[in-house]
């Protein structure tokens, strides 16, 4: 167990530097002077090239990312020239706002999800069953910026329902926590459908029938119970793709989280605020399927150091 921890913590370092390395040179080669902006249009060409040297940027790009990995060990990206600060203060204030939404698109995915995959595992091949399935396919289908203007366009615009922007309240997150969610809410469905499935056609299942066990018990105290294993591993990947998936439905609805941040900071060449809040979004990422890996390992016994 140490050995895999260890080497699925290697995995990860990895990932992280090849994740620093491309942000690097992203925000580097992407159009745009972070001193014009930083100075306005009436700058003159001296005031440039003096704000240009206290950056660093007239320097040549291997010292510039030399620095920047030595900045990044020590979680010093610099100060905001746009906000003012320690960069990855500014980051971690708007931390809270995407984690609660994420946290929100979570339980809407469990919700929703695991109930529509045991309905439609019950109902295998009926009419339910299909409906089901097609209506993930397209939830996952469709993007989620367009599904996020449709909701803000009807129940916000036209039925007046709900709030079309966030406003602080928990009515404020039902809109974009959904938008965030559908497409997770049809994959669950289906990972739920199959699994209970699966495990339908087990021998277990037939020994329990043929001890007369009522059919209520067999499907909810054995086959829902090793459903839900693989379901709570991949919860976490799930959690991690939410505060990912966040940056554009941050914008949608002007939800003031760490996505809405980083795409103003891409806008207006705030390179530290831009990279502080990638990296910390690649840490999260990493760092769920690193806890999801250990956790399988853990709960599935079938899973030996020689089968990963």
């Amino acid at each position: 167990m140490i050995i895999y921890i260890a080497r699925r913590l290697g995995q990860s370092v990895f990932l992280l530097f090849g994740a620093i390395t491309i942000v690097f040179v992203v925000l580097r080669v992407v159009s745009g002077d972070p001193a014009s902006l930083m100075l306005g249009a009436q700058a003159t060409p001296a005031e440039l090239d003096a704000a240009r040297d206290r950056l660093g940027l007239n320097d040549p790009l291997w010292d510039q990312y030399v620095r920047h990995l030595g900045e990044v060990l020590t979680l010093d990206f610099g100060e905001s020239w746009r906000l003012g600060g320690d960069a990855l203060s500014n980051v971690l204030d708007r931390l809270p706002s995407t984690l609660t939404l994420a946290g929100w698109a979570l339980v809407l995915t469990v919700a929703i999800g695991f109930p529509l995959g045991v309905y439609a595992a019950r109902h295998t091949g009926r009419l339910a069953d299909r409906l089901v399935s097609y209506l993930s396919l397209a939830g996952q289908a469709l993007p989620s910026f367009w599904v996020g203007i449709m909701l803000v366009l009807v129940f916000a615009r036209m039925l007046d329902l709900l709030p079309g922007t966030a406003d602080g309240t928990p009515v404020g997150a039902i809109l974009p926590a959904f938008t965030l969610a559908l497409p997770f809410v049809g994959w669950l469905a289906r990972l739920v459908r199959n699994g209970t499935l699966e495990e339908l056609g087990k021998e277990y299942v037939r020994t329990a029938r043929s001890k007369g066990l009522p059919e209520r018990v067999v499907f909810n105290v054995h086959v829902l119970r090793n459903t839900l294993t693989p379901v709570v591993t991949v919860l976490g990947l799930v959690m991690g793709n939410f505060i990912a998936d966040a940056v554009i439905i941050e914008q949608v609805f002007a939800w003031q989280g760490i996505g809405s941040l980083l795409i103003d900071s891409i806008v207006h060449r705030d390179y530290a605020v831009a990279e502080a809040a990638i990296l910390l979004i690649a840490v999260f990422y990493i760092g769920l399927n690193l806890l999801v890996d250990v956790l399988y390992f853990q709960l599935d016994p079938r899973i030996t150091l020689e089968t990963v």
